[in-house]
């Protein structure tokens, strides 16, 4: 914390300038007869800071000015004029480092230019400004203990806003270093003489403050402590597909999914999650995840839905697999793992809940094959090979056994490996699923990584912006909405996102008009988007647990399949209401434009075409007013030599209903030549 009094023992050597407007003496400013009185100063602001330079002259006629600037740190280079710029103060809004300069002219054609004065722009993230900041300095980056080995550079920080540009004064041990005077500290070459507690006067004409003090310890190469792991950044994609077209419908992605993101988000990850997805928007999604990835940062990637295991690789199967399936009209992991290695991660973990029932009989056993000896990758899969992965469904609650130990443990600040033995334990003794399913765990960290490490952005700020802007276009819901109906009858419409496909619009009548009566609202989609939540005994129980229905919501309506949207989304809003004189019941309808919100900004569909133009033999992508309409084959899974079926456990007083997500066996006798999808 900055402090204003210097620390006891020391003095500092600046001496306080004084704000004065005494004008120096002409002889040394004056050309002609124009006199500069005051001249602008340098600042030091935070990005999109507004400030104002300002230079003050005196002469024998009326004075026009001219501002310039140039983009060089040294103001050597060809100066441009700023537009606008014709007026004693120059209000800016700083968006990146600038020099300028102003220019004072007579009507007598004399000139005379100001000194040059830099704006410099701290772009980094840290807590705004007091609201009523005088220009007195504010330190923006503190210093930061050290331990460094012998011969290894020290640097040291401590920078901070200030009108105008604070000056700097670095100490060690109390004493102020000699030509330390800028706002960082670097010492090429350490030695035992450069140990010690250093600070750093920050100053300008309006107040001095002081650093925190820190030690910086300079050890043997062999006494130099390992670094805690910090990542990046933190990126997740979760899918979960559900509502399949031609193979058994699930119950567990929709809460597997939208549970496992709120966990991950406290951990500090930019979680896109999505539901019921075709192959070609599977791999859409996954590459605009692979985008978001970079030096640094920990990706990870989960799945809960049908899938199988085939010649050492792992097939997703997306929501419009034909009957019968091959691997090429599936998404394959290894795939998947490969892109994130080569995004150079951090950490890189893939979890799948999903079956891994060998694709054909006939096939070797799997071993996985490594890719390339990145390390730092972990798989986390719900079962083992050949064996099939259960979702249990309690009331009006399904979830995955795998993800609902996973979510149990995914907190906790352990090594991630070890944190999957923990749910391999849980899930172990889970008497549901005994000898029936067990977790497997494979991995090459190099280092203790933990899903808790904390991010550090230092010097990637420029990268974590980009991802920023990236992650927000596909999470950013549209603004509230209200709308004012000819009877004076005011609704409020409101957004929330239950995923980053799946969209939830609230609507609430905030006043009555004088002349109605019985109000009530209905709210539709153009183009209209299926609710795949919707249907007899289905997800009712859910409702509750994934928004909240507050008691002063009038009418709601779930936008699903926003992967799907290729125009702006219309939001129509109907109300209905009695008049009071009249009594009859009487309609009037209003229209919003939401734009394209949540994934729909991402334009999947367009990477699609791009990138995964579509194979004749592959299934055609479903709407999803199609996938919700399709025949629901939960309940009417065969069972049989090797095909998936519906088991049941008793567990307490309760029975409990296990499903395994694998879709139904393919009736090919022929082995094709396996083609992974790399």
């Amino acid at each position: 914390m900055a402090v204003n009094a210097a620390p006891k023992g020391y003095t500092s050597p600046i001496k306080r300038r004084k704000c004065t407007d005494e004008r120096p003496h002409p002889c040394r400013i004056m050309i002609g007869d124009i006199v500069i009185v005051r001249q602008p100063v340098s600042v030091c602001v935070p990005v999109n800071y507004k400030v104002t330079l300002s230079v003050r002259a005196e002469g024998a006629s009326i004075l026009s000015y001219q501002w310039f600037t140039s983009d060089d740190k040294e103001p050597n280079g060809p100066p441009l004029n700023v537009y606008g710029g014709t007026q004693a103060d120059l209000p800016i809004e700083a968006k990146k480092s600038q020099c300028y300069v102003c220019r004072v002219n007579d009507i007598f054609s004399n000139c005379v230019f100001s000194e040059w004065v830099k704006v410099k722009v701290l772009n980094i993230d840290v807590p705004g400004l007091p609201l009523k900041w005088k220009g007195d300095p504010h330190i923006a980056i503190n210093l930061k203990p050290q331990t460094v080995q012998l011969g290894a550079k020290i640097t040291l920080r401590c920078a901070a806003f200030g009108n105008p540009a604070p000056d700097y004064q670095w100490y060690r041990n109390g004493h102020p270093l000699l030509k330390s005077t800028s706002d960082t500290l670097q010492i090429d070459h350490a030695t035992a003489k450069h140990k010690g507690a250093y600070l750093c006067s920050v100053s300008n004409v309006l107040q001095e403050i002081w650093s925190e003090a820190v030690e910086v310890d300079v050890v043997e190469n062999d006494q130099l402590p390992l670094a805690a792991p910090a990542a990046v950044d933190k990126v997740a994609l979760l899918i979960g597909n559900l509502s399949y077209s031609h193979h058994p419908r699930l119950m567990a992605p929709v809460m597997d999914v939208h549970e496992l993101a709120n966990l991950l988000q406290q951990l500090g990850f930019r979680v896109v999650s999505l539901l019921d997805l075709t192959k070609e928007e599977m791999l859409a999604a996954v590459d605009k995840f692979i985008d978001l990835l970079d030096r640094g940062v920990y990706g990870l990637f989960y799945y809960a839905g049908h899938g199988f295991e085939r010649a050492a690789r792992n097939y997703l199967v997306p929501v419009d697999a034909p009957v019968p399936y091959r691997s090429e009209n599936c998404v394959c992991v290894q795939r998947i793992m490969r892109s994130m290695q080569e995004r150079q991660t951090a950490l890189s973990v893939i979890l799948l809940d999903t079956c891994r029932k060998w694709y054909n009989q006939q096939c070797i056993p799997s071993t996985i094959m490594a890719l390339e000896p990145k390390g730092n990758t972990v798989y986390g899969y719900a079962t083992c090979e050949d064996a099939v992965a259960f979702e249990v469904q309690d009331g009006g609650k399904s979830t995955g056994i795998f993800t609902k130990y996973l979510n149990k443990h995914i907190l906790q600040a352990e090594k991630v490996t070890h944190v999957l033995e923990r749910v391999s334990e849980d899930l172990g003794r889970d008497p549901l699923v005994t000898g029936k399913q067990a977790v497997e765990i494979k991995h090459t960290l190099k280092e203790p990584r933990s899903l808790t490490d904390p991010v550090n952005t230092a010097g990637h700020t420029r990268e974590l912006h980009l991802r920023d802007a990236c992650w927000r276009q596909a999470n950013e819901l549209p603004r509230k909405k209200r709308l004012m109906f000819l009877c004076r009858v005011e609704v409020e419409i409101s957004f929330s996102a239950l995923f980053s496909n799946v969209m939830v619009a609230f609507g609430v009548i905030k006043t009555t008009g004088p002349k109605t009566d019985n109000c009530t609202i209905t709210l539709s989609s153009i183009p209209p988007m299926q609710d795949i939540f919707s249907g007899p005994g289905r997800f009712e129980e859910m409702d509750s647990m994934l928004f909240d229905k507050a008691h002063n919501i009038d009418s709601t309506l779930r936008v699903c399949g926003l992967q799907k949207l290729k125009e702006s989304l219309v939001m129509k809003v109907d109300l209905h209401y009695t008049h009071m004189d009249s009594r009859m019941r009487l309609t009037e309808s209003q229209q919003v434009d939401l734009g394209e919100p949540l994934v729909a900004s991402c334009k999947l569909y367009k990477t699609i075409q791009t990138t995964s133009p579509k194979k004749p033999e592959a299934a055609s992508a479903q709407s999803m007013s199609n996938i919700a309409s399709s025949k629901d084959l939960v309940d009417h899974t065969r069972a049989g030599p090797c095909r998936p079926f519906t088991r049941k456990a008793e567990c307490g007083a309760k029975v409990a209903v296990l499903r395994c997500n694998e879709p139904e066996e393919n009736d090919e006798n022929e082995l094709h030549d396996f083609r992974c999808q790399l």
